[in-house]
């Protein structure tokens, strides 16, 4: 990655880019996701993506929804371009969202399947802790775990 980067709405045709990268990636393959399904989940009202960008090359993505779980924002889904994977992408794209939401919102949630031990690292060096499971939800024999961050307000 030479080019700094920068997050943006996605495109059309970045988001054929997310669609393909969610199809190929985990937790999706396990859980069964193809390319098809991604474009549809992708074309759901009231969801947000974003895509992290070097120059033109897209890296990343965020899908998000503003209203979730139990009223508060909700990370739906990311994921990295497996060739730049532990180069800080992540955890950016992850701040963006924290940083969008905190102006209105105090809480933040998303779920982490159970067989995903990176991801839970991930998350849990982000500062997020696990407030429930919910067993054979997508998966028989995995739980998709709910994991929830206190956004720190800035002081008004």
């Amino acid at each position: 990655m030479s080019d700094p980067l920068t997050i943006v709405p996605a495109t059309d045709a970045t988001r054929e880019w997310v669609a393909a990268l969610m199809a190929r990636s985990e937790p999706w393959a396990t859980l069964g996701r193809d390319l098809d399904q991604s474009r549809r989940l992708l074309a759901r009202p009231g969801f947000l993506l974003y895509v992290a960008l070097s120059g033109s090359e897209p890296l990343g993505f965020l899908y998000l929804h503003r209203y979730g779980l139990a009223g508060s924002p909700y990370v739906a889904s990311i994921a990295v371009d497996e060739t730049v994977r532990s180069q800080g992408i992540g955890a950016q794209l992850m701040t963006f969202a924290e940083d969008l939401f905190r102006p209105q919102a105090r809480h933040l949630f998303l779920c982490v399947s159970s067989f995903n031990a990176g991801a839970q690292r991930f998350y849990e060096r982000l500062g997020y802790s696990a407030v429930g499971e919910l067993p054979d939800y997508i998966l028989k024999g995995a739980s998709e775990i709910i994991l929830h961050k206190l956004l720190d307000r800035p002081a008004q």
